[in-house]
């Protein structure tokens, strides 16, 4: 069995997978360490799984809306439990897949924990209590990120997002703790399959660093379709029982919540434990390795992707930082990663998708004279029969001086797939008079983007 490599890759989630792949296109040998499932947070317990249950929440209100088209579904029932199982089973799939593409492009899939024994070595602790060392020139770290907890009594007792994952069934009630996008989500798939949801938030706004109008606009479809939000809360201590899945959230003034779960969406970290950085000498600013420009650390020959580096921890963004470090290192291609325009969404119901400068970054690098903001809202077509559900916002931030767009910003049904082909013309500098004359494409909700008032 070969055991010096040209690259070993610790971590066969996005970053790493990019990278294992494309350094082995240009002929080096790769080894990529794993001692959980392949195909990482995305796949395994994040976007994919994630993606499916928000489409398999959204059909409540499909089906409520049904009748005004039409539709007599008569009674309508959930069956959460099937709905888990068959997420389960497409996790399952992919991760046989990018099994799959691995041996295809001739990377060896090394089981186990990856440790640090120097600069260029690694030992690998497997499942059966054996271990395995890899020697090579360069060494990949790729190992992205995990759930954290607060420190507060009972925070073993809640559930972080990768549990909800590997529910059999859902309760009645559950308390979401945390803002962001992630908090956001879940609330609104729980919400979408019946659960009664309160969610704790300890600042005054939702899904910070988001435009704050759209982000708004988010929350008030949530607390319309019946999710209990309560900014200005915290958890002090969680109690219960998790067989019968019987809690009480108490909140830092004393009030208690019952419930039948406790989401703790409360932020996440690099996994940096056990990898023993400081035998190789790997630097640790805070909670991160940093890394420079082409991913490399502090120790030549030893680079960084991903979550780990806690730069922008998006899927996208480590595939991309993977495949740019090989296309440099092995390719013959050098090239590095912008970003400085990162679209990103959030799954919400509705959706949320931006790139460029929210209203508030525009403010504060141009000056509220210095920019101007064309917005629209307005009930989307596909709610004119029922006439109940979210309106949709759009927004272009547009600076006074150049005519230059900023960023694009909507809340509304695709907004993710709309923002999408928006920052391709962002990304290429386009002015308000170049979306101006771009001919509308009627009826639709993106025409509004062109459409938009000077």
């Amino acid at each position: 069995m070969q055991d010096r490599f040209d690259l070993i890759v610790l971590g066969a989630g996005s970053g790493g997978l990019a990278a294992a792949k494309r350094a082995a296109s240009y002929g080096a040998r790769v080894a990529i360490v794993e001692g959980d499932r392949v195909g990482g947070t995305c796949v395994i317990r994040g976007c994919v799984p994630k993606k499916l249950l928000v489409y398999g929440s959204a059909y409540r209100h499909l089906l409520a809306d049904a009748p005004s088209y039409g539709w007599d579904v008569g009674d309508i029932r959930l069956d959460a439990s099937r709905l888990l199982a068959n997420v389960r089973a497409e996790v399952d799939r992919l991760n046989s897949l990018h099994i799959g593409f691995l041996e295809k492009a001739g990377v060896e899939l090394v089981r186990g924990w990856g440790r640090f024994s120097g600069p260029s070595g690694v030992v690998v602790s497997a499942a059966d209590g054996s271990e395995r060392q890899l020697e090579a020139e360069r060494i990949l770290i790729a190992v992205g990120g995990r759930p954290q907890r607060p420190e507060i009594p009972g925070a073993e007792l809640g559930w972080v997002s990768d549990d909800l994952f590997e529910l059999d069934s859902l309760p009645e009630a559950v308390v979401v703790v945390g803002a962001g996008f992630i908090a956001c989500e879940f609330a609104c798939i729980l919400n979408g399959l019946g659960v009664q949801v309160t969610q704790l938030v300890r600042g005054d706004h939702l899904l910070r660093g988001f435009d704050r109008e759209a982000s708004r606009a988010v929350q008030e479809s949530m607390e319309e379709a019946g999710i209990a939000i309560r900014f200005a809360h915290t958890p002090a201590a969680i109690t219960g029982q998790c067989a019968p899945g019987e809690f009480t959230v108490t909140t830092q003034s004393g009030e208690t919540i019952a419930c039948g779960g406790v989401l703790l969406a409360t932020g996440r970290r690099p996994m940096l434990q056990g990898l023993n950085l400081e035998a190789a000498g790997v630097a640790v600013e805070g909670i991160r390795i940093p890394v420079d420009a082409d991913q490399r650390t502090n120790v030549p020959g030893i680079y960084a992707v991903g979550d780990v580096t806690d730069r922008i921890n998006l899927t996208p963004v480590a595939v991309d930082e993977g495949r740019a470090f090989a296309d440099t290192v092995y390719g013959s291609r050098p090239r590095q990663v912008d970003h400085s325009l990162v679209a990103s969404a959030v799954f919400s119901q509705p959706e949320l998708a931006g790139v460029g400068l929210t209203e508030e970054q525009a403010i504060e690098r141009c000056g509220a004279e210095g920019i101007r903001v064309h917005r629209a809202r307005f009930r989307p077509m596909s709610q004119a029969l029922p006439a109940t559900g979210p309106r949709v916002l759009l927004k272009l931030i547009v600076e006074r001086s150049s005519g230059k767009v900023l960023g694009a910003h909507m809340v509304g049904e695709h907004a993710a797939e709309i923002i999408q082909m928006a920052a391709i013309a962002i990304g290429m500098g386009a002015t308000k008079a170049d979306f101006d004359r771009t001919m509308a494409l009627h009826p639709s909700v993106a025409e509004e983007f062109v459409t938009m008032p000077n």
